[in-house]
C-alpha cells in the first residue's frame, strides 16, 4: 500500500465530536482489522462494564455519565480523512480491503442498556450492556470506559460527601484548577452536581448545564488591593462595592483579626457581610472563634477537603454552613471500570484467569427493598431470568438500533435518584471507613451458567 503523509501535527489537542471514532486505542482497531478478516465483525456481540471491585473504603458506586456514552454513541463516525490518517501510519498495510469499507460505512446501530445515572452499584454489577455488532461494540470500549469511570468517581464521592454533611449543608465543586484536564473538569462538575452537590465554579460547566456558578474571591485580590489601596478592609470594601454581599475570604493575613474588624464595622453601620470562607489552618477553631464574632453570618470552609475531614468537623459541631470541595473530590483512587465480552453470537463467554474471573452471559440487575428495614437488596440474575414480584429490574435499554429511546434527564432528577438510593442502602455499607461488603446474591441461573461454561473453557 503507497502511504500518504501523515496529517500535520496540531498542538491543541480539544476534543470535537467529529474526533470521537479516533480516540480509542489502538488495539480496538487492529482487532477490529482482525475480525473483518476473519468474516466475524458483524457477530452479534454482548460486553458488559463493570467493576470487579470498589476502591478502597467504598461501601458502593454510584453510576454516572451515561449521557456523555449515548451522546458519543450518537455521534460516532469515521470521515474519509481520519480513514486516509489511519492508512497513512502503515500499521494497517496487511489488514483486509474491506476493513476500510466497514469503517467508512458505519456507524453504532447497537442496543444499550444501563441503570439510570445515579444509581447505587456494587462489584461486578453491570453499569451498562453494549449489544452491537462486533466490530462496533469493540471500538467503543475506550470512550465508554472512559467517561463512566471517571464521573461514577466524581458522583461516589459527591454522594459520601452529601451523606456525611447532611442535607441543609452547602457543598461547592471547586475542582476545575485540579481535575486532569480541562474536559475532565466538565466532567467533574456535572457528576459532582448530578449526584447532590449545590453548585460549581467552573463558569462554563455551570452554563452550559443550566445552572448558576458560584465563587467567593481569592487571595491575591486582598493582596493586591491592599498593597495598592492601604488595608484588607479596603480591599474588602472595594469587592463589596462590585459585588454586594459576596463572600469575603478572610484568612490571608489573619482570620480572627479581620473577624473582629468586619464585626466592629457591622456594629458601627459601615459593613453588610453576608458570609466569609476560612481556607486554611485550623477550620473548626477558627469557625467557633469567628461564629462568636460574627454569629449571623455564614460561614464557609474549603481548602484539600474530603468526606473525612467533613465528617470530623461535623461531629465536633463545627459551626460551619457550606463547604468548598476541590482536589480531593476530582482526584484520587479511580474507578477501575472494565468492558468484557459476555456473550458472542448467543454464546456465553468468560474470563478465567486469576483473580480476573469474570461471569457470563447477559445480566440483570434486581433490587428489592426490604419493606421492614427500608433497605435495597440485590440480586444478580441473567437477563432473560423473570423479576420476582417485589423485584425491579435496574438496567433499561437506552439507545435501540443506535436511536435514542428518552429525552436527557435533568441533573435535579438525577441528584435526587442519588440521593434516595444512598439512603436506602444499608448504613454498614454507608460508611467512610471500613464500609460492610455489598451482600449481593448470585442467582440459581447465573451460578450454572458460570459453572457450565467453566466446563468447556477452550484448551490452550
Amino acid at each position: 500500500m503507497n502511504h500518504s503523509t501523515l496529517p500535520v501535527p496540531s498542538q491543541d489537542l480539544l476534543l470535537r465530536p467529529q474526533d470521537y471514532s479516533l480516540l480509542t486505542d489502538l488495539y480496538q482497531l487492529t482487532m477490529t482489522a482482525c475480525y473483518v478478516g476473519e468474516g466475524v465483525d458483524q457477530c452479534r456481540a454482548n460486553f458488559e462494564l463493570f467493576a470487579r471491585r470498589l476502591p478502597a473504603q467504598f461501601g458502593y458506586l454510584v453510576a454516572m455519565g451515561l449521557e456523555q456514552a449515548i451522546e458519543y454513541l450518537e455521534q460516532w463516525r469515521f470521515s474519509t480523512e481520519q480513514i486516509a490518517a489511519l492508512q497513512a501510519t502503515g500499521l494497517f498495510d496487511h489488514a483486509p480491503d474491506r476493513f476500510w469499507h466497514v469503517l467508512e460505512t458505519g456507524q453504532f446501530t447497537g442496543d444499550v442498556w444501563a441503570v439510570p445515572e445515579g444509581t447505587p452499584l456494587f462489584a461486578n454489577q453491570p453499569v451498562l450492556r453494549v449489544e452491537a455488532p462486533l466490530w462496533q461494540a469493540q471500538i467503543v470500549e475506550t470512550y465508554l470506559l472512559n467517561t463512566i469511570n471517571y464521573q461514577t468517581l466524581i458522583a461516589t464521592r459527591s454522594a459520601r460527601l452529601r451523606d456525611v454533611a447532611g442535607d441543609q449543608v452547602t457543598l461547592l465543586e471547586f475542582g476545575t484548577r485540579r481535575a486532569f484536564s480541562p474536559q475532565a473538569s466538565l466532567w467533574a462538575a456535572r457528576a459532582a452536581l448530578a449526584a447532590g452537590l449545590d453548585s460549581t465554579s467552573n463558569v462554563l460547566a455551570a452554563l452550559q448545564l443550566g445552572q448558576r456558578p458560584s465563587g467567593t474571591m481569592a487571595h491575591a485580590l486582598v493582596m493586591a488591593l491592599a498593597a495598592l489601596e492601604g488595608t484588607e478592609t479596603e480591599a474588602f470594601q472595594a469587592f463589596h462595592r462590585y459585588f454586594p454581599g459576596a463572600t469575603l475570604l478572610i484568612d490571608t493575613y489573619d482570620s480572627i483579626a479581620a473577624a473582629r474588624h468586619l464585626a466592629d464595622q457591622i456594629r458601627q453601620g459601615q459593613a453588610k457581610v453576608k458570609a466569609i470562607r476560612l481556607d486554611s489552618g485550623d477550620l473548626l477553631a477558627q469557625a467557633q472563634q469567628v461564629r462568636q464574632l460574627l454569629p449571623d453570618v455564614t460561614i464557609v470552609a474549603s481548602g484539600d477537603l474530603d468526606e473525612y475531614e467533613i465528617q470530623r468537623l461535623r461531629t465536633a459541631e463545627a459551626p460551619i454552613d457550606a463547604y468548598g470541595i476541590g482536589t480531593q473530590l476530582v482526584t484520587g483512587v479511580p474507578v477501575n471500570g472494565v468492558y468484557k465480552l459476555v456473550e458472542i453470537d448467543g454464546i456465553p463467554v468468560m474470563k478465567a484467569s486469576s483473580q480476573k474471573v469474570t461471569y457470563p452471559g447477559r445480566k440483570q440487575i434486581f433490587r428489592r427493598l426490604d419493606p421492614q428495614t427500608r433497605t435495597w437488596h440485590d440480586r444478580l440474575g441473567l437477563a432473560d431470568e423473570p423479576a420476582a414480584p417485589d423485584e425491579q429490574p435496574l438496567l433499561q435499554c437506552v439507545l435501540k438500533q443506535g436511536q435514542r429511546l428518552a429525552p436527557p434527564e435533568s441533573l435535579a432528577t438525577i441528584a435526587a435518584r442519588t440521593r434516595s438510593g444512598v439512603t436506602a442502602l444499608p448504613l454498614e455499607l454507608r460508611q467512610i471507613e471500613q464500609p460492610a461488603p455489598a451482600p449481593v446474591e448470585l442467582s440459581s441461573a447465573l451460578q450454572r451458567l458460570t459453572a457450565q461454561t467453566q466446563s468447556h473453557l477452550p484448551q490452550v
